[in-house]
């Protein structure tokens, strides 16, 4: 056998074992520190999430996990950075629904939502809450819309940045109720109940990690829950479909993917070692009172779930008629 026979045969076994262009095999990895990226800004459930993964992986690979907030852009900025980082395991993705939101709400992506990544696991789903400031004279959905028709455009809403689920999210309440209302976009979802205690807009679909404890105090009022069916750590909280929009959903989910070409081998290691960690009594004890539900799929159910995802995602934004400005 001649040498490019050779290297053929051998580059053919090398990804059967897994084993990356580097020739570090599956079951050598990690052998140095992996980059965690978060493309949000510290305080959001995807910061909390990457930093409890981070560290539990540290623990069982005796190799640093270092979590690295890059925010903005509406996730594209951080998003990219993976996108193009080398395919060896050692560069990954916290990612949420914006991935497949902003892959028909954003034009010229420097990615492709799909194509540039390997997905790895679905991690959790975490609910959102439709909130309102205290001062606004209403205590249910039914009430809320009344309010928003009979005073048109004079409301508005916060959300985590332009693409994201409470921004699109609004942007379909709005339209099945029928209600105009103004986006004011912030930077994180950290950010978004703030705004809504200090008044300076008066609705947002916040995390219920974030906005439980206001409502709690009688800071903010939360009325109903965004997702399909009621969470558990508010069972009390209708849906929104259940308070008065039947057939609205908009719910938020957060996985990890790696870049396109990143070996199978690695890629089933790093599945296989996030379930691990979703199922250890202490990360869900941390993780549900918060309204954060573990839910982890394999690769394979994750990629399916994604590219339904886009279709979901792109149709809605059809739908509004949402825009990035």
């Amino acid at each position: 056998m001649n040498f490019i026979g050779r290297f053929v045969r051998l580059a053919t076994t090398a990804l059967a074992l897994g084993i990356p262009a580097g020739g570090v095999s599956a079951d050598e990895y990690p052998s140095k520190a992996i980059r965690f990226v978060a493309p949000y800004p510290p305080g959001s459930v995807t910061d909390l999430l990457a930093r409890t993964i981070g560290q539990k992986l540290t623990e069982s690979w005796k190799q640093p996990v270092l979590v690295e907030n890059r925010g903005g852009g509406g996730s594209v900025i951080g998003t990219d950075i993976v996108a193009k980082a080398p395919p060896d395991g050692y560069t990954i993705l916290m990612v949420a629904p914006d991935l497949a939101i902003n892959q028909t709400l954003r034009s010229g992506l420097p990615y492709d939502a799909e194509k540039s990544f390997a997905p790895v696991a679905r991690l959790v789903f975490s609910p959102t809450v439709l909130c309102v400031h205290p001062s606004l004279p209403v205590n249910n959905l039914r009430e809320l819309i009344a309010h928003a028709k009979s005073r048109p455009g004079r409301l508005s809403y916060a959300s985590g940045g332009n693409a994201t689920v409470g921004h699109l999210g609004m942007e379909l309440l709005k339209h099945m109720a029928g209600i105009d209302m103004v986006h004011v976009p912030y930077k994180g979802t950290a950010a978004v109940v703030t705004a809504v205690l200090t008044g300076d807009v008066q609705v947002a679909f916040a995390q219920m990690s974030t906005a439980r404890p206001q409502h709690a105090a009688g800071k903010l009022r939360v009325l109903a829950v965004a997702s399909g069916t009621r969470s558990q750590a508010m069972p009390e909280l209708p849906t929104v479909a259940e308070a008065g929009l039947p057939g609205f959903k908009a719910e938020v989910w957060f996985g990890v993917v790696a870049p396109a070409g990143t070996p199978g081998g690695i890629i089933s290691r790093l599945s296989s070692e996030m379930g691990r960690i979703m199922r250890m009594p202490d990360v869900q004890k941390q993780l549900l009172p918060q309204g954060i539900e573990p839910m982890t799929t394999t690769a394979e159910e994750f990629a399916a779930f994604l590219r339904e995802e886009i279709v979901t995602w792109g149709e809605l934004v059809k739908k509004t008629g949402a825009r990035v400005d």
